[in-house]
């Protein structure tokens, strides 16, 4: 029996439970949530009552306000080689991408430069919040100094591109009044609607940037000129970080350069050109040598400088252009120069010819540039002969290759050594190829894009390239000269036209010369000139003397002395028929006289020369 009550004591002991009084508080709390919860329930049961009469009073939604129209669109750098310039447009604010000159065809004659059309521009001043350049070559700052005489809005750049400009604008004589802003690589600067931050890349000139413009329609990124140099010879390798950061952002547009979009692969480095001049000048010892290159290309003339520096040798500059790149570039520090390696041309004969290097401007074979009076014996300071060797370190841009070619062969005429083959490697490009282009697109993963900087076989080349990579065609903009996109809210598309075209400049002349006059120009060199001069009295309508016929440029007068006979018989036929008939305004006697000579000489001929009648009354 005491086993027994032993183990159900045990067992009794084994279900123990803990004494009932450690859960009064949580009983207590679940009968207090249990009164609260009907209570609660009750109250909600009460809402539900009234929340039907609170729905049926329906709340008026704000409609949300529509971001701003951007209008995006290029008055040069489309169809064309050079005069670059972009305009970005939003409401009442206004920023322009560059500012460039173009190169006259060559039906362009007498012409010097060629400037963009700023006709809109000039008409919307008020809403210009500033001018972004990115890089310091000609077909990006040329223009400005023409711009900020019209429109004296603040311009925003790199050292170096504002060094550059600021030589033009003393040329202009408005330097003093220019609002000029120094930048670097990593800036933004705020313009209006508009933000926009530069972002270091490579190109054939130093502190060259693209631009990340923060609008109210996203980002647009344009790359002004660049490629991906992985060796730079200032160390600044383009910023991929910061491109492919803004492109994980999003960016609603790309605008890139297409200069180099039919080459394939990669742009050699410009540290090639440095050893290529090594060996040159380890090969000619005995020669003086000439390098001719773009005076903007600052570490290609630091390049050459080096090099003719590990050969004891001086180097001289000449040519207007390259001597204010120079100076601005050591001046700045973008270039070391050791002391004594530069030397004053006129100090050339001081030295060994052999200890001699000279950096000029001329590569693109430019009428009166430094080279091209080289060639012709014109230099006043160089005369060449076979015992100097020319490098053309560059290559011919598009239009320009017939007149390399003229120079190039008079150089060889004299017997010059002449460089200027690309398997020599001493030129590489200073912008991208295929890959490159590839790689931007990648970075940055736009959702439009618009190909600039070229032709239009560049144009829709880059349009291909785009679209190989995935990109669909409705988003691709191949656009024109003043031909407007707009992006808003619903999309982008192409949306009107503002005025754009070329402004010739000649000598001092800006603008004053116009198709009419380069089609006289044009039969002038062509055909030539005919004068034809009378003196007539109006008041007894008769020929008082003439016509005496002169001809300039269409025939050589004494081996032709029976067509001018017979011209001036028919001219003074015509003008006594119409003086006896009572013609007594002067336009038409002119005109009668002029188609007169002008039908007579094309059924002689078959040429049309310019036709100059030229009557004085007495």
């Amino acid at each position: 029996m005491a086993e027994k009550t032993e183990t159900k004591k045990t067992k009794k002991k084994t279900n123990w439970k803990k004494p009932r009084a450690t859960n009064k508080k949580s009983n207590m709390a679940e009968k207090n949530n249990l009164t609260k919860g009907k209570a609660q329930n009750g109250a909600n049961a009460q809402m539900s009552k009234k929340a039907p009469k609170r729905t049926n009073k329906k709340r008026k939604s704000t409609p949300k306000k529509p971001n701003p129209v951007v209008k995006v669109f290029s008055l040069g750098g489309l169809n064309e080689i050079g005069k670059n310039i972009t305009v970005i447009e939003c409401e009442n604010d206004i920023i322009v991408v560059d500012c460039g000159i173009g190169f006259p065809d060559d039906d362009m004659l007498g012409i010097d430069l060629v400037i963009p059309d700023l006709t809109y521009l000039i008409n919307n001043v008020e809403k210009i919040r500033g001018v972004f350049i990115t890089h310091g070559h000609e077909d990006h700052i040329g223009s400005l100094p023409y711009f900020l005489k019209l429109m004296n809005v603040p311009v925003y750049g790199t050292k170096l591109s504002l060094g550059i400009l600021e030589n033009k604008l003393i040329e202009h004589k408005i330097l003093q009044s220019a609002k000029l802003n120094t930048v670097s690589a990593g800036d933004k600067v705020s313009a209006g609607c508009f933000k926009v931050e530069f972002i270091r890349v490579n190109h054939s000139i130093a502190d060259a940037c693209a631009l990340a413009i923060s609008t109210p329609q996203g980002i647009i990124l344009h790359t002004g000129d660049f490629k991906l140099d992985v060796t730079p010879i200032d160390g600044e390798m383009m910023d991929i970080v910061r491109l492919g950061q803004l492109g994980n952002e999003g960016i609603t547009m790309l605008l890139c350069e297409s200069t180099n979009v039919e080459r394939p692969g990669h742009t050699p480095s410009e540290r090639k050109v440095g050893f290529s001049l090594e060996k040159i000048l380890d090969s000619y010892t005995d020669k003086r040598i000439i390098i001719a290159t773009f005076a903007s290309n600052v570490h290609r003339v630091q390049q050459i400088i080096d090099a003719s520096v590990n050969h004891q040798r001086r180097v001289a500059v000449t040519g207007r252009s390259m001597i204010n790149v120079v100076n601005a570039a050591v001046k700045l520090g973008y270039m070391n120069v050791p002391d004594g390696a530069l030397i004053d041309i006129d100090d050339i004969k001081k030295y060994p010819p052999e200890k001699i290097t000279i950096v000029t401007t001329g590569s693109q074979g430019e009428p009166m540039s430094a080279l091209y009076r080289m060639a012709f014996s014109d230099h006043d300071k160089v005369v060449l002969t076979d015992k100097d060797l020319v490098v053309l370190s560059s290559s011919a841009i598009p239009g320009n290759e017939p007149l390399v070619g003229k120079i190039v062969n008079e150089m060889y005429k004299r017997g010059v050594n002449v460089y200027h083959d690309s398997s020599v490697e001493v030129h590489v490009s200073g912008h991208a190829c295929q890959e490159e282009l590839k790689l931007m697109h990648a970075l940055t993963k736009p959702k439009y894009f618009m190909p600039i900087h070229g032709e239009f076989r560049h144009l829709i080349q880059h349009k291909e390239l785009a679209e190989g990579m995935g990109m669909s065609p409705d988003r691709i903009f191949v656009s024109d000269i003043g031909k407007v996109i707009e992006i808003s809210d619903e999309g982008a598309k192409f949306s009107g036209t503002v005025q754009a075209g070329k402004v010739l400049i000649d000598g001092s002349g800006i603008g004053d010369v116009g198709n009419i006059v380069l089609r006289d120009r044009k039969n002038l060199a062509e055909n030539g000139l005919i004068i034809a001069v009378a003196t007539i009295s109006l008041e007894e309508g008769i020929l008082m003397s003439g016509p005496e016929i002169i001809s300039r440029g269409f025939v050589y007068v004494r081996e032709s002395e029976e067509l001018m006979t017979s011209t001036k018989d028919i001219a003074t036929r015509v003008l006594i028929d119409a003086l006896d008939e009572g013609v007594k305004e002067w336009t038409e006697l002119k005109t009668l006289m002029k188609n007169a000579i002008t039908k007579y000489i094309f059924a002689k001929t078959k040429r049309k020369p310019v036709i100059l009648p030229i009557l004085l009354n007495i």
